[in-house]
């Protein structure tokens, strides 16, 4: 009897406390976001589809990521006066600023150096897209036969959206700078239940060898 548990329990205990769990994987490709009073947004549609409005801002950000919902977002200060102060306004034109964030060397591909962030303003027709911005002021640009946007002014010279292993992501208290380096509740709680399930098992044992 203890000899079939065992086995159980050393599943329960690696499934409770996380040591069991298989690497994520994450994909490397430019994220595209908008920026509206002061944050962020993942855009709701891909660069060839959009059409900014005049003195829009919006963002790429290359890097390593699952789904949108951890993707890393450009970083650095933002505003469209100060990108676009040497840009005047045209009639018939709009204006987009452009935040180009190319990332870390860590989700840089193998043998490639990520460019500085950089921030541009495009003048574009006023029905213009975000891809009319970017082939504007950032060329050359590089999409694959489905339309994905692989590479913003040469970079990365190669692949496009590929999938990387992430490792293992954190945990929300670690991401918070909360992760003391110590056991985590949910080990106690897994030592927890694999003791108690052990105790159960030596019990039934021991009732059927007193039974015979």
């Amino acid at each position: 009897m203890i000899r079939r548990v065992l086995p159980l329990l050393a599943a329960l205990f690696l499934a409770l406390t996380g040591n069991g769990q298989a690497q994520a994987a994450g994909y490397r490709y430019w994220s595209f976001w908008d920026y509206d009073a002061g944050h962020w947004t993942y855009a709701t549609r891909g660069p060839a589809t959009a059409r900014p409005s005049d003195g829009a801002v919006q963002g790429f950000r290359f890097s390593v990521s699952e789904d949108s919902g951890d993707s890393a977002k450009p970083r650095g200060a933002v505003s469209f006066p100060a990108i676009c102060a040497r840009t005047p306004a045209q009639e018939g034109k709009k204006r987009v600023a452009l935040v180009l964030d190319f990332g870390t060397a860590a989700d840089a591909p193998s043998g490639e150096t990520p460019p500085a962030r950089r921030t541009v303003c495009a003048r574009v027709s006023a029905d213009g897209t975000t891809a009319d911005a970017l082939a504007a002021v950032a060329k050359p640009l590089r999409y694959d036969t489905n339309a994905l946007l692989c590479a913003i002014a040469g970079y990365p010279e190669k692949g496009c959206g590929e999938q990387v292993s992430a490792g293992r992501k954190p945990t929300v208290a670690a991401k918070n700078g909360q992760g003391g380096g110590g056991p985590s509740v949910g080990l106690f709680a897994g030592a927890g239940a694999v003791a108690l399930l052990g105790a159960a098992a030596v019990w039934q044992a021991r009732r059927r060898r007193n039974a015979s």
